[in-house]
């Protein structure tokens, strides 16, 4: 059975600030700053706050499509952009956002900076395009905030400890930033997004789906890792690491949205499960008819590993000939770097052939009252059977269950198990 893996975490300077109720990190998404009169919403909210006594500290994305329109220039101007360019180009957007941010504050009475990623604090590794965060050194932030500034540090971005080159998160690298700099500075985060916080399923597909109130880490990490886009899987495990308050809300309204914390710290309702997420990113791959021998499976998942391939789900079947059946999930994006290594495997071991599969998806059931309630599995299994849906690969957790099914079939099942568990809003209440 899979467990779902998660990034590793940063060190959080040693002078770091602790617990303090008044601090505030607000982050924005592109969606929240797409154009100039939403980026005056932003820094009227980050006023408002900063009125109310709070110490604020604002973290935006790129404008709406500025990062897509960078990436699309790097691809015209080069087939394989160089990886320290390509970083170079794309944080652009999140210094452009923070700055007109800084500018709208400055006009509404108050004082604001806004950083890069470097200027902030944010020391990364070396690997261009998913770096990922080593320390936050947080005293050029709090220097700001003493002095009774509005901080504007701009997401998704740091500098690598070595070279002192610009570095890229990679995706939900703006939740990343604002998550790791509320943990250096001892404060609660808000997550400012397109919708109103957690759905027991993704509205588009479920309308009815009901928001959640409350989430634990647990249950948020997981929700994350299997297809979830409000907040990226890293986000959540340098929170519930540090302690730091999230609270998911929709950037267009006052609404209570959803809290994650642990779930200690939660008034959670008495659900067995809390939501069904869905995951189309993914491919399958199987090596055929790999031969009986210690060590194959090693073999191949090093390689894999070490050209940088994540997987997800594993299965292997065996057949009555004594040969083997290694089946995987992977991202789509990673089929280009995988394939070529998987061809050279499978005639390195002496398997048959490999497959690649990328018509599939990923439907799991996600909730923490799973760990004393037997048969969830069983109940998830029916409702797909129920719906006519074949599953190809099961994995399994303490609060998760997920299937592969195929890709044009996924919005039903999520349909089907979201309808199966009664998760819908009118029935919760009535439960």
């Amino acid at each position: 059975m899979a467990s779902t893996q998660y990034e590793p975490l940063p060190e959080i300077a040693a002078d770091a600030t602790a617990h303090r109720p008044d601090l505030l990190v607000m982050k924005f998404g592109g969606t929240s700053v797409a154009d100039t009169e939403k980026i005056r919403e932003v820094a009227r909210r980050l006023v408002h706050a900063r009125e109310r006594g709070r110490r604020v500290v604002g973290v935006l994305s790129a404008m709406g499509d500025t990062t897509d329109e960078l990436i699309r220039l790097a691809h015209e101007i080069s087939t394989r952009p160089h990886p320290r360019e390509y970083d170079m180009l794309i944080s652009v957007g999140e210094r452009i956002s923070n700055a007109l941010c800084a500018m709208a504050v400055h006009d509404m009475g108050h004082q604001a900076i806004s950083l890069t990623g470097s200027q902030a604090g944010i020391v990364t590794d070396t690997a261009h395009g998913k770096a990922k965060i080593a320390e936050v050194r947080a005293t050029r932030i709090n220097d700001a905030l003493d002095a009774g500034r509005i901080v504007l540090v701009a997401g998704f971005q740091g500098v690598s400890a070595d070279s002192h080159d610009v570095t890229t998160l990679g995706r939900g690298g703006s939740d990343t930033t604002a998550v790791a700099l509320a943990a250096a500075l001892g404060g609660a985060c808000e997550i400012f997004t397109d919708v109103e916080g957690v759905f027991t399923a993704d509205p588009r597909v479920v309308p009815d789906a009901l928001k959640l109130a409350t989430v634990s880490y647990e249950e948020m990490l997981e929700m994350a890792a299997t297809g979830a886009r409000v907040m990226m899987a890293r986000s959540i495990e340098i929170a519930r690491r540090y302690g730091v308050a999230l609270h998911v809300r929709a950037s267009y309204n006052d609404s209570e949205g959803t809290r994650i914390a642990e779930e200690g710290d939660l008034v959670l309702e008495k659900a067995i499960v809390s939501g069904v997420t869905h995951d189309a990113s993914e491919a399958k791959a199987t090596i055929v008819a790999v031969p009986d021998s210690p060590g194959i499976a090693a073999r191949v998942f090093r390689a894999l590993a070490d050209a940088g391939v994540n997987i997800d789900m594993i299965v292997q079947n065996v057949s009555a000939n004594g040969t083997t059946d290694i089946s995987f999930t992977l991202p789509k994006s990673d089929l280009a770097v995988a394939g070529p290594i998987l061809d050279r495997l499978t005639a390195e071991i002496g398997a048959s052939s490999v497959d690649l599969d990328d018509e599939v998806a990923k439907v799991s059931l996600v909730g923490a009252g799973m760990k004393s309630h037997p048969g969830v599995a069983a109940d998830m299994f029916e409702a797909l059977a129920e719906a006519g849906i074949n599953i190809e690969i099961i994995s399994t957790s303490s609060i998760r269950v997920s299937c592969v099914v195929r890709a044009t079939e996924v919005e039903r099942a999520v349909q089907a198990v979201h309808e199966k568990f009664r998760l819908f809003a009118e029935e919760r209440a009535d439960a």
